[in-house]
Protein backbone atom coordinates (compact mmCIF):
# COMPACT_ATOMS: atom_id res chain seq x y z
CA UNK A 1 0.00 0.00 0.00
CA UNK A 2 1.27 3.46 -0.88
CA UNK A 3 2.67 5.21 2.16
CA UNK A 4 2.04 8.89 2.79
CA UNK A 5 4.24 11.45 4.42
CA UNK A 6 3.12 14.75 5.84
CA UNK A 7 6.60 16.29 5.42
CA UNK A 8 6.28 18.22 8.70
CA UNK A 9 9.08 18.19 11.23
CA UNK A 10 8.56 18.33 14.99
CA UNK A 11 9.92 21.17 17.11
CA UNK A 12 12.78 18.87 18.13
CA UNK A 13 13.58 18.06 14.47
CA UNK A 14 13.61 21.74 13.52
CA UNK A 15 15.89 22.59 16.42
CA UNK A 16 18.40 19.84 15.57
CA UNK A 17 18.43 20.53 11.82
CA UNK A 18 18.65 24.30 12.29
CA UNK A 19 21.58 24.16 14.69
CA UNK A 20 23.65 21.27 13.33
CA UNK A 21 23.27 21.36 9.54
CA UNK A 22 25.77 23.52 7.59
CA UNK A 23 24.61 26.95 6.46
CA UNK A 24 25.55 26.24 2.85
CA UNK A 25 25.59 22.93 1.00
CA UNK A 26 24.49 21.80 -2.46
CA UNK A 27 22.06 19.26 -0.96
CA UNK A 28 20.36 22.11 0.91
CA UNK A 29 20.18 24.07 -2.37
CA UNK A 30 18.64 21.08 -4.14
CA UNK A 31 16.09 20.53 -1.36
CA UNK A 32 15.14 24.21 -1.42
CA UNK A 33 14.98 24.70 -5.20
CA UNK A 34 13.64 21.39 -6.55
CA UNK A 35 10.33 19.81 -5.63
CA UNK A 36 10.53 16.02 -5.98
CA UNK A 37 6.86 15.45 -5.16
CA UNK A 38 6.29 14.47 -8.82
CA UNK A 39 7.89 11.11 -7.93
CA UNK A 40 4.77 10.17 -5.93
CA UNK A 41 2.55 11.12 -8.88
CA UNK A 42 4.57 9.07 -11.38
CA UNK A 43 4.77 5.94 -9.22
CA UNK A 44 1.48 5.84 -7.28
CA UNK A 45 -0.12 3.33 -9.71
CA UNK A 46 2.60 0.78 -8.82
CA UNK A 47 1.15 0.46 -5.30
CA UNK A 48 -2.17 -1.03 -4.21
CA UNK A 49 -4.18 1.86 -2.70
CA UNK A 50 -5.99 -0.33 -0.16
CA UNK A 51 -4.17 -3.59 0.59
CA UNK A 52 -0.86 -4.36 2.26
CA UNK A 53 1.31 -2.59 4.80
CA UNK A 54 1.96 1.13 4.20
CA UNK A 55 5.19 1.54 2.25
CA UNK A 56 7.76 4.25 2.53
CA UNK A 57 6.85 7.22 0.39
CA UNK A 58 8.27 6.75 -3.19
CA UNK A 59 9.71 10.27 -2.89
CA UNK A 60 11.70 9.27 0.22
CA UNK A 61 13.09 6.16 -1.49
CA UNK A 62 13.92 8.20 -4.60
CA UNK A 63 15.73 10.80 -2.51
CA UNK A 64 17.80 8.06 -0.85
CA UNK A 65 18.68 6.64 -4.28
CA UNK A 66 19.58 10.16 -5.38
CA UNK A 67 22.07 10.36 -2.48
CA UNK A 68 23.41 6.92 -3.39
CA UNK A 69 24.20 7.95 -6.96
CA UNK A 70 25.33 11.45 -6.00
CA UNK A 71 28.05 10.08 -3.71
CA UNK A 72 28.59 6.77 -5.59
CA UNK A 73 27.58 4.61 -2.61
CA UNK A 74 26.15 1.11 -2.40
CA UNK A 75 22.66 0.36 -1.03
CA UNK A 76 24.17 -0.71 2.29
CA UNK A 77 26.44 2.35 2.53
CA UNK A 78 23.71 4.88 1.80
CA UNK A 79 21.44 3.31 4.45
CA UNK A 80 24.26 3.53 7.02
CA UNK A 81 24.83 7.18 6.09
CA UNK A 82 21.13 7.94 6.53
CA UNK A 83 21.38 6.48 10.03
CA UNK A 84 24.30 8.65 11.15
CA UNK A 85 24.36 11.61 8.75
CA UNK A 86 21.82 14.31 9.65
CA UNK A 87 22.25 16.04 6.30
CA UNK A 88 21.31 12.83 4.48
CA UNK A 89 18.32 12.31 6.77
CA UNK A 90 17.17 15.90 6.28
CA UNK A 91 17.53 15.68 2.47
CA UNK A 92 15.56 12.41 2.39
CA UNK A 93 12.66 14.00 4.33
CA UNK A 94 13.18 11.65 7.28
CA UNK A 95 12.59 12.90 10.80
CA UNK A 96 15.05 12.21 13.63
CA UNK A 97 12.96 9.40 15.08
CA UNK A 98 11.77 7.89 11.81
CA UNK A 99 13.13 4.41 10.90
CA UNK A 100 15.43 4.16 7.88
CA UNK A 101 14.50 1.86 4.96
CA UNK A 102 16.89 -1.08 4.71
CA UNK A 103 18.94 -1.89 1.63
CA UNK A 104 16.53 -4.63 0.45
CA UNK A 105 13.74 -2.03 0.35
CA UNK A 106 15.81 -0.06 -2.16
CA UNK A 107 16.32 -3.21 -4.25
CA UNK A 108 12.56 -3.90 -4.29
CA UNK A 109 11.84 -0.25 -5.12
CA UNK A 110 14.16 -0.30 -8.15
CA UNK A 111 12.72 -3.58 -9.39
CA UNK A 112 9.18 -2.30 -8.95
CA UNK A 113 9.88 0.86 -10.91
CA UNK A 114 11.97 -0.64 -13.73
CA UNK A 115 13.95 1.41 -16.22
CA UNK A 116 10.81 2.83 -17.91
CA UNK A 117 9.67 4.59 -14.73
CA UNK A 118 13.14 5.96 -14.10
CA UNK A 119 13.15 7.33 -17.64
CA UNK A 120 9.87 9.07 -16.87
CA UNK A 121 11.41 10.59 -13.73
CA UNK A 122 14.40 11.69 -15.82
CA UNK A 123 12.02 13.33 -18.32
CA UNK A 124 10.23 15.19 -15.50
CA UNK A 125 13.54 16.74 -14.44
CA UNK A 126 14.20 17.83 -18.05
CA UNK A 127 10.66 19.21 -18.19
CA UNK A 128 11.40 21.31 -15.09
CA UNK A 129 14.58 22.64 -16.73
CA UNK A 130 12.57 23.70 -19.77
CA UNK A 131 9.81 25.28 -17.69
CA UNK A 132 12.28 27.63 -15.94
CA UNK A 133 14.07 28.48 -19.22
CA UNK A 134 17.37 26.74 -18.43
CA UNK A 135 17.54 25.09 -21.88
CA UNK A 136 19.02 27.12 -24.75
CA UNK A 137 17.50 24.80 -27.39
CA UNK A 138 20.04 25.84 -30.01
CA UNK A 139 22.67 23.08 -30.25
CA UNK A 140 21.99 19.39 -29.53
CA UNK A 141 25.29 17.71 -28.67
CA UNK A 142 25.15 13.95 -29.30
CA UNK A 143 27.65 11.28 -28.21
CA UNK A 144 27.99 7.91 -26.45
CA UNK A 145 30.28 6.50 -23.78
CA UNK A 146 31.16 2.92 -22.86
CA UNK A 147 30.16 1.23 -19.60
CA UNK A 148 32.11 -1.85 -18.54
CA UNK A 149 29.89 -4.80 -17.57
CA UNK A 150 29.95 -6.04 -13.97
CA UNK A 151 31.60 -9.32 -14.95
CA UNK A 152 35.08 -10.78 -15.23
CA UNK A 153 35.47 -11.69 -18.90
CA UNK A 154 36.71 -15.32 -18.98
CA UNK A 155 38.86 -17.02 -21.60
CA UNK A 156 37.09 -19.31 -24.09
CA UNK A 157 37.52 -22.53 -22.05
CA UNK A 158 36.19 -20.92 -18.86
CA UNK A 159 33.37 -19.26 -20.81
CA UNK A 160 32.21 -22.61 -22.20
CA UNK A 161 32.36 -24.20 -18.73
CA UNK A 162 30.47 -21.23 -17.25
CA UNK A 163 27.81 -21.48 -19.96
CA UNK A 164 27.24 -25.18 -19.38
CA UNK A 165 26.97 -24.64 -15.60
CA UNK A 166 24.35 -21.92 -16.03
CA UNK A 167 22.32 -23.99 -18.49
CA UNK A 168 22.43 -27.10 -16.28
CA UNK A 169 21.20 -25.06 -13.30
CA UNK A 170 18.31 -23.73 -15.40
CA UNK A 171 17.43 -27.30 -16.46
CA UNK A 172 17.54 -28.58 -12.87
CA UNK A 173 15.42 -25.63 -11.77
CA UNK A 174 12.84 -26.48 -14.45
CA UNK A 175 12.83 -30.10 -13.24
CA UNK A 176 12.27 -28.85 -9.68
CA UNK A 177 9.25 -26.83 -10.81
CA UNK A 178 7.88 -30.01 -12.38
CA UNK A 179 8.07 -31.66 -8.96
CA UNK A 180 11.36 -33.50 -9.37
CA UNK A 181 14.09 -33.42 -6.72
CA UNK A 182 16.58 -30.68 -7.67
CA UNK A 183 19.53 -32.50 -6.16
CA UNK A 184 18.49 -36.05 -6.97
CA UNK A 185 21.34 -38.37 -7.90
CA UNK A 186 19.70 -39.09 -11.25
CA UNK A 187 19.51 -35.39 -12.19
CA UNK A 188 23.09 -34.68 -11.15
CA UNK A 189 24.58 -37.78 -12.84
CA UNK A 190 22.84 -36.99 -16.13
CA UNK A 191 24.99 -33.88 -16.56
CA UNK A 192 28.04 -34.78 -14.45
CA UNK A 193 30.32 -35.07 -17.51
CA UNK A 194 29.50 -31.49 -18.53
CA UNK A 195 29.34 -29.76 -15.14
CA UNK A 196 32.73 -28.42 -14.07
CA UNK A 197 33.57 -25.80 -11.45
CA UNK A 198 37.26 -25.83 -12.35
CA UNK A 199 38.71 -22.66 -13.84
CA UNK A 200 41.69 -22.50 -16.15
CA UNK A 201 43.99 -19.74 -14.88
CA UNK A 202 46.40 -19.82 -17.79
CA UNK A 203 45.90 -19.35 -21.50
CA UNK A 204 44.40 -22.60 -22.86
CA UNK A 205 46.47 -24.64 -25.29
CA UNK A 206 45.04 -25.98 -28.54
CA UNK A 207 44.22 -29.46 -27.16
CA UNK A 208 42.37 -28.03 -24.12
CA UNK A 209 40.35 -25.74 -26.36
CA UNK A 210 39.41 -28.53 -28.82
CA UNK A 211 38.40 -30.83 -25.96
CA UNK A 212 36.17 -28.18 -24.37
CA UNK A 213 34.51 -27.29 -27.67
CA UNK A 214 33.81 -30.97 -28.43
CA UNK A 215 32.30 -31.49 -24.96
CA UNK A 216 30.10 -28.40 -25.39
CA UNK A 217 28.87 -29.54 -28.81
CA UNK A 218 27.87 -32.89 -27.31
CA UNK A 219 26.07 -31.12 -24.46
CA UNK A 220 24.16 -28.81 -26.83
CA UNK A 221 23.10 -31.79 -28.97
CA UNK A 222 21.96 -33.68 -25.85
CA UNK A 223 19.65 -30.96 -24.46
CA UNK A 224 18.56 -28.88 -27.46
CA UNK A 225 14.81 -28.80 -28.05
CA UNK A 226 13.93 -30.51 -24.75
CA UNK A 227 13.55 -27.60 -22.34
CA UNK A 228 12.02 -24.14 -21.96
CA UNK A 229 12.62 -21.03 -24.05
CA UNK A 230 15.16 -19.57 -21.60
CA UNK A 231 17.35 -22.69 -21.91
CA UNK A 232 17.07 -22.57 -25.71
CA UNK A 233 18.25 -18.93 -25.74
CA UNK A 234 21.27 -19.84 -23.60
CA UNK A 235 22.07 -22.75 -25.92
CA UNK A 236 22.02 -20.40 -28.89
CA UNK A 237 24.30 -18.05 -26.96
CA UNK A 238 26.83 -20.76 -26.10
CA UNK A 239 27.01 -21.73 -29.79
CA UNK A 240 28.34 -18.25 -30.61
CA UNK A 241 31.46 -19.02 -28.54
CA UNK A 242 32.68 -21.93 -30.67
CA UNK A 243 30.82 -21.58 -33.99
CA UNK A 244 32.65 -19.22 -36.41
CA UNK A 245 29.63 -19.34 -38.77
CA UNK A 246 27.29 -17.84 -36.16
CA UNK A 247 25.88 -14.45 -37.19
CA UNK A 248 24.88 -13.53 -33.62
CA UNK A 249 27.25 -11.44 -31.43
CA UNK A 250 29.70 -13.56 -29.47
CA UNK A 251 28.83 -14.18 -25.82
CA UNK A 252 30.82 -12.17 -23.27
CA UNK A 253 29.56 -13.85 -20.10
CA UNK A 254 26.74 -16.10 -18.95
CA UNK A 255 26.45 -14.09 -15.74
CA UNK A 256 25.34 -11.02 -17.69
CA UNK A 257 24.07 -12.30 -21.03
CA UNK A 258 23.12 -8.80 -22.25
CA UNK A 259 26.73 -7.56 -22.17
CA UNK A 260 28.45 -7.45 -25.57
CA UNK A 261 31.94 -6.77 -26.90
CA UNK A 262 32.41 -3.23 -28.19
CA UNK A 263 35.18 -1.07 -29.65
CA UNK A 264 36.38 2.23 -28.19
CA UNK A 265 39.08 2.67 -30.86
CA UNK A 266 40.91 0.37 -33.32
CA UNK A 267 43.21 -0.72 -30.48
CA UNK A 268 40.86 -0.56 -27.48
CA UNK A 269 38.06 -3.06 -26.78
CA UNK A 270 35.53 -3.24 -23.95
CA UNK A 271 32.73 -5.55 -22.82
CA UNK A 272 29.43 -4.08 -21.69
CA UNK A 273 27.08 -1.29 -22.72
CA UNK A 274 26.90 2.26 -24.08
CA UNK A 275 25.09 5.32 -22.77
CA UNK A 276 23.97 7.36 -25.79
CA UNK A 277 22.88 10.89 -24.90
CA UNK A 278 21.61 14.12 -26.39
CA UNK A 279 22.74 17.19 -24.45
CA UNK A 280 21.48 20.74 -24.73
CA UNK A 281 24.08 23.48 -25.17
CA UNK A 282 23.32 24.56 -21.60
CA UNK A 283 24.78 21.28 -20.28
CA UNK A 284 21.44 19.61 -19.48
CA UNK A 285 21.13 16.05 -20.83
CA UNK A 286 17.72 15.85 -22.54
CA UNK A 287 17.40 12.25 -23.76
CA UNK A 288 19.16 8.90 -23.28
CA UNK A 289 19.29 5.49 -24.93
CA UNK A 290 21.20 2.57 -23.45
CA UNK A 291 22.77 0.32 -26.10
CA UNK A 292 24.57 -3.01 -26.13
CA UNK A 293 28.35 -2.66 -26.43
CA UNK A 294 28.34 -3.87 -30.04
CA UNK A 295 25.65 -1.42 -31.22
CA UNK A 296 26.64 1.66 -33.21
CA UNK A 297 25.49 4.95 -31.72
CA UNK A 298 25.48 6.41 -35.25
CA UNK A 299 22.54 4.18 -36.24
CA UNK A 300 20.70 5.19 -33.03
CA UNK A 301 20.78 8.95 -33.72
CA UNK A 302 17.27 9.15 -35.19
CA UNK A 303 15.78 7.34 -32.17
CA UNK A 304 17.46 9.82 -29.82
CA UNK A 305 16.19 12.81 -31.82
CA UNK A 306 12.69 11.34 -31.79
CA UNK A 307 12.76 11.21 -27.97
CA UNK A 308 13.66 14.91 -27.87
CA UNK A 309 10.80 15.69 -30.28
CA UNK A 310 8.25 13.76 -28.21
CA UNK A 311 9.39 15.59 -25.07
CA UNK A 312 9.12 18.99 -26.79
CA UNK A 313 12.87 19.70 -26.77
CA UNK A 314 13.74 21.86 -29.77
CA UNK A 315 17.02 22.76 -31.44
CA UNK A 316 18.52 24.44 -34.48
CA UNK A 317 21.48 22.11 -35.09
CA UNK A 318 22.90 18.72 -34.13
CA UNK A 319 26.63 18.54 -33.41
CA UNK A 320 28.44 15.20 -33.23
CA UNK A 321 31.81 13.63 -33.98
CA UNK A 322 32.85 11.98 -37.26
CA UNK A 323 31.44 8.60 -36.24
CA UNK A 324 27.96 9.97 -37.08
CA UNK A 325 29.07 11.00 -40.58
CA UNK A 326 26.60 9.39 -43.01
CA UNK A 327 24.23 10.57 -45.69
CA UNK A 328 21.31 8.98 -43.80
CA UNK A 329 22.06 10.90 -40.59
CA UNK A 330 22.52 14.22 -42.42
CA UNK A 331 19.31 13.74 -44.39
CA UNK A 332 17.39 12.76 -41.24
CA UNK A 333 18.62 15.86 -39.39
CA UNK A 334 17.73 18.14 -42.32
CA UNK A 335 14.25 16.60 -42.54
CA UNK A 336 13.47 17.74 -39.00
CA UNK A 337 14.61 21.27 -39.86
CA UNK A 338 18.05 21.32 -38.23
CA UNK A 339 21.62 21.66 -39.42
CA UNK A 340 24.13 18.83 -39.04
CA UNK A 341 27.49 19.98 -37.69
CA UNK A 342 29.29 16.66 -38.26
CA UNK A 343 32.87 16.45 -39.57
CA UNK A 344 33.65 13.99 -42.37
CA UNK A 345 35.46 10.74 -41.65
CA UNK A 346 37.23 10.84 -45.01
CA UNK A 347 39.07 13.81 -46.42
CA UNK A 348 36.63 16.21 -48.03
CA UNK A 349 36.77 17.08 -51.71
CA UNK A 350 38.03 20.59 -50.81
CA UNK A 351 41.26 19.14 -49.40
CA UNK A 352 42.00 17.52 -52.77
CA UNK A 353 41.86 20.85 -54.53
CA UNK A 354 38.20 20.82 -55.61
CA UNK A 355 35.46 23.17 -54.40
CA UNK A 356 31.70 22.82 -54.70
CA UNK A 357 29.45 25.88 -54.99
CA UNK A 358 26.07 24.79 -53.62
CA UNK A 359 24.33 28.00 -54.74
CA UNK A 360 25.40 27.73 -58.39
CA UNK A 361 25.67 23.91 -58.36
CA UNK A 362 29.18 24.04 -59.86
CA UNK A 363 32.54 22.41 -59.10
CA UNK A 364 35.87 24.16 -59.56
CA UNK A 365 39.36 22.64 -59.55
CA UNK A 366 42.65 23.94 -58.13
CA UNK A 367 43.22 25.91 -61.35
CA UNK A 368 39.69 27.40 -61.19
CA UNK A 369 38.35 25.42 -64.14
CA UNK A 370 34.59 24.94 -63.86
CA UNK A 371 32.72 21.64 -64.05
CA UNK A 372 29.01 21.66 -64.80
CA UNK A 373 26.40 19.19 -63.68
CA UNK A 374 26.05 16.16 -65.92
CA UNK A 375 22.79 14.60 -67.06
CA UNK A 376 23.45 11.30 -65.33
CA UNK A 377 21.89 11.43 -61.86
CA UNK A 378 22.93 8.61 -59.48
CA UNK A 379 21.13 7.64 -56.28
CA UNK A 380 23.93 8.87 -54.04
CA UNK A 381 25.05 11.94 -56.00
CA UNK A 382 25.87 13.39 -59.43
CA UNK A 383 28.76 13.57 -61.90
CA UNK A 384 30.18 16.98 -62.88
CA UNK A 385 32.00 17.35 -66.21
CA UNK A 386 35.02 19.55 -66.91
CA UNK A 387 35.93 20.68 -70.40
CA UNK A 388 38.10 17.79 -71.63
CA UNK A 389 40.27 19.90 -73.96
CA UNK A 390 41.07 22.34 -71.17
CA UNK A 391 42.02 19.53 -68.78
CA UNK A 392 44.10 17.85 -71.50
CA UNK A 393 46.34 20.92 -71.67
CA UNK A 394 46.54 21.26 -67.87
CA UNK A 395 49.82 20.10 -66.28
CA UNK A 396 48.22 19.18 -62.90
CA UNK A 397 46.52 16.02 -64.21
CA UNK A 398 44.29 15.78 -61.12
CA UNK A 399 41.90 13.04 -60.04
CA UNK A 400 39.19 14.23 -62.44
CA UNK A 401 41.31 13.69 -65.56
CA UNK A 402 41.24 10.36 -67.43
CA UNK A 403 42.42 9.49 -70.96
CA UNK A 404 39.01 10.03 -72.50
CA UNK A 405 37.16 12.28 -70.05
CA UNK A 406 37.41 14.83 -67.20
CA UNK A 407 34.75 14.54 -64.51
CA UNK A 408 34.26 14.18 -60.78
CA UNK A 409 31.54 12.69 -58.59
CA UNK A 410 29.91 14.82 -55.86
CA UNK A 411 27.87 12.85 -53.33
CA UNK A 412 24.58 14.07 -51.89
CA UNK A 413 26.18 13.68 -48.45
CA UNK A 414 28.92 16.17 -49.35
CA UNK A 415 26.34 18.63 -50.68
CA UNK A 416 24.48 18.50 -47.37
CA UNK A 417 27.73 19.00 -45.46
CA UNK A 418 28.61 22.05 -47.53
CA UNK A 419 25.18 23.54 -46.81
CA UNK A 420 25.93 23.24 -43.10
CA UNK A 421 29.49 24.57 -43.33
CA UNK A 422 28.60 28.08 -42.15
CA UNK A 423 30.16 30.61 -39.76
CA UNK A 424 28.93 28.65 -36.68
CA UNK A 425 30.41 25.28 -37.76
CA UNK A 426 33.76 25.60 -35.96
CA UNK A 427 32.14 27.10 -32.85
CA UNK A 428 29.69 24.18 -32.70
CA UNK A 429 32.49 21.59 -32.94
CA UNK A 430 34.31 23.40 -30.13
CA UNK A 431 31.19 23.27 -27.96
CA UNK A 432 30.90 19.52 -28.66
CA UNK A 433 33.84 18.94 -26.29
CA UNK A 434 31.49 19.72 -23.37
CA UNK A 435 29.92 16.27 -23.72
CA UNK A 436 33.29 14.64 -23.02
CA UNK A 437 33.50 16.57 -19.75
CA UNK A 438 29.95 15.44 -18.94
CA UNK A 439 30.94 11.80 -19.40
CA UNK A 440 34.06 12.40 -17.33
CA UNK A 441 31.92 13.76 -14.50
CA UNK A 442 29.57 10.75 -14.70
CA UNK A 443 32.44 8.27 -14.55
CA UNK A 444 34.75 9.94 -12.04
CA UNK A 445 32.19 11.09 -9.45
CA UNK A 446 29.08 8.96 -10.03
CA UNK A 447 30.40 5.49 -10.90
CA UNK A 448 29.31 5.24 -14.55
CA UNK A 449 32.66 3.78 -15.60
CA UNK A 450 31.38 0.33 -14.61
CA UNK A 451 27.90 -1.16 -14.41
CA UNK A 452 26.53 -1.52 -10.87
CA UNK A 453 24.06 -4.18 -11.97
CA UNK A 454 23.72 -6.99 -14.49
CA UNK A 455 21.24 -6.96 -17.36
CA UNK A 456 20.49 -4.15 -19.79
CA UNK A 457 17.36 -2.88 -18.03
CA UNK A 458 19.20 -2.58 -14.73
CA UNK A 459 22.12 -0.77 -16.37
CA UNK A 460 19.59 1.58 -18.00
CA UNK A 461 18.25 2.34 -14.52
CA UNK A 462 21.79 3.22 -13.40
CA UNK A 463 22.28 5.50 -16.40
CA UNK A 464 19.00 7.38 -15.86
CA UNK A 465 19.69 7.89 -12.15
CA UNK A 466 23.24 9.07 -12.88
CA UNK A 467 22.06 11.72 -15.33
CA UNK A 468 19.17 12.75 -13.08
CA UNK A 469 21.82 13.59 -10.46
CA UNK A 470 24.04 15.37 -13.00
CA UNK A 471 21.11 17.37 -14.42
CA UNK A 472 19.99 18.44 -10.93
CA UNK A 473 23.54 19.59 -10.11
CA UNK A 474 23.58 21.60 -13.35
CA UNK A 475 20.15 23.06 -12.61
CA UNK A 476 21.35 24.41 -9.26
CA UNK A 477 24.44 25.89 -10.88
CA UNK A 478 22.40 27.61 -13.62
CA UNK A 479 19.78 28.87 -11.14
CA UNK A 480 22.51 30.34 -8.91
CA UNK A 481 24.17 31.91 -11.94
CA UNK A 482 20.85 33.49 -12.96
CA UNK A 483 20.25 34.87 -9.46
CA UNK A 484 23.77 36.33 -9.34
CA UNK A 485 23.25 37.95 -12.74
CA UNK A 486 19.96 39.51 -11.62
CA UNK A 487 21.68 40.75 -8.46
CA UNK A 488 24.50 42.31 -10.50
CA UNK A 489 22.01 43.99 -12.86
CA UNK A 490 20.06 45.45 -9.92
CA UNK A 491 23.28 46.64 -8.30
CA UNK A 492 24.35 48.27 -11.57
CA UNK A 493 20.98 50.01 -11.93
CA UNK A 494 21.09 51.24 -8.31
CA UNK A 495 24.59 52.60 -8.81
CA UNK A 496 23.51 54.38 -11.98
CA UNK A 497 20.50 55.85 -10.17
CA UNK A 498 22.69 57.02 -7.27
CA UNK A 499 25.10 58.74 -9.66
CA UNK A 500 22.20 60.41 -11.44
CA UNK A 501 20.72 61.69 -8.16
CA UNK A 502 24.08 62.92 -6.92
CA UNK A 503 24.84 64.75 -10.15
CA UNK A 504 21.37 66.28 -10.01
Amino acid sequence: MLGKQDGKNTFFDDYIFRNILPKEHILLDIKREIDFSFVNEELKDLYNPNNGRPSYSPEVLFRILFLEFYYNLSDVEVVKQCQVNLLFRYFANLSIEEPIPDDTTLVVFRKRCGNERFERLFNRIVEKCKSVNLLKERLKIVDATSIEADVAVPNTVNLLRQGRRVIIRKILKENLEKGENFESEENILEFSDYYSKERLHEKPNEDELKSEILKTKEFVKKVKGKYNEEVEELLSLIETVYDPQSTSPKAVSFIDTDAKHGVKSPKRMFSGYKAHISMDESGIVTSINVLHGNQSESSDLLSLMEKDRINGINGKAVVADALYDSAFNRESIHKIGMKAYIPQRRKSIDSKGFRYDSKEDLVSCINNNIARRGKCNQNSGRLYNFDFETCKKCETKCKAYKEDRARIFISNDLKLKLKDDDEFYKEALEKRKAVERKFGEAKKWHGLRRARYRGKWRVALQVFMTFIVINVKKMIKLIKKGVEQISLNLKSKNNALSLSLNSG
